[in-house]
């Protein structure tokens, strides 16, 4: 039992990490209905940015603040090429941007030290919590930010502006007649997702204490997709359930590894043909999510 509970800690960390990634999804396509193929790029810029600085120096709360401001700045300004066009033009256009930063930081290696990575980045407390004890410290410090984010989203869901966001997802016409700018409030949904992507980015920095390209493929992106989709679109809670259960059922199938007659790597396709198949059965019977509504469908 003693190795069992290091492990829970380890896997409610990335329960944490991968909601908060999520949340940031959540507002753009569950509130405001905007196609994001790509969120796994804020991530990276924020974890990038952050650490590039504070090795360079810059103090670790500095860093942090540049890294949300660089990824929410341009999060917002991704938006102005397509944000006019249909759904499907800023889908295209976020996985494209998402590879090129993938690329960029995997072939710059005077900047983001190329496929071998940056480390040696100060972490929150680093010289105060005892090393054995700071993954405990770092759960406390996720979740609690997972705590403030839903804690603000639920209010701005609830406030005019969340209003006018559904809207703008249902019918934008409709919005823009009554008076509403609708691109900037796509802007602004894109500038909040991407702020709380890059803050999941560095979580995920700090918990591995090292960030590479490896950690930016696509299918983090996807994972994001299966959270919201599980636990309901435009439902914050719902979220949160789903990174408890998506996390839940890849963390738990790993312990079957020894009665399956398969190789490793067989064995992790199969877990994500599992995956597949949970939602395949969840959009047959209820396709609006766990705990989602039908009227928040999108389209």
């Amino acid at each position: 039992m003693e190795g069992i509970f290091p492990y829970i800690g380890t896997v409610l960390i990335m329960v944490g990490i991968y909601a908060l990634f999520a949340l940031g999804l959540n507002v753009q396509w569950g509130f405001a209905g905007l196609i994001n193929i790509g969120h796994v790029a804020f991530m990276a810029i924020g974890a990038y940015t952050m650490a590039i600085l504070n090795l360079q120096g810059v103090p670790l709360a500095l860093s942090i603040l540049i890294g949300l401001a660089l990824a929410g700045g341009v999060g917002a300004l991704l938006t102005l090429p397509a944000i006019r066009l249909k759904a499907d033009y800023l889908a295209i256009l976020t996985v494209g941007f998402s590879e090129i930063v993938r690329y960029v930081a995997l072939n710059e290696g005077w900047l983001t030290g190329g496929a071998q990575g940056l480390f040696g980045f100060d972490i929150p407390l680093g010289g105060v919590v005892p090393a054995e004890q700071y993954n405990l410290f770092l759960l406390g410090f996720v979740w609690v930010t997972v705590l403030i984010a839903f804690i603000l989203l639920q209010r701005l869901a609830k406030s005019p502006w969340g209003r006018v966001l559904k809207s703008i997802r249902e019918d934008e016409d409709v919005a823009r007649v009554l008076g509403k700018n609708v691109s900037r409030y796509k802007m602004q949904a894109f500038l909040l997702g991407s702020v709380l992507a890059s803050l999941a980015g560095m979580m995920l920095a700090f918990y591995h204490q090292y960030l590479g390209p490896g950690y930016y493929y696509p299918m983090e992106t996807f994972y994001a997709w299966i959270i919201v989709i599980l636990g309901g679109s435009a439902n914050n809670l719902g979220t949160l359930l789903g990174a408890l259960l998506l996390w839940g059922f890849l963390s738990g199938t790993r312990f079957l590894s020894p009665l399956v007659p398969l190789s490793a790597y067989t064995f992790s396709a199969l877990r994500m043909i599992l995956v597949g198949l949970l939602l395949i059965v969840l959009m047959l019977y209820r396709p609006q999510g766990v705990l989602g509504k039908k009227k928040e469908l999108t389209f």
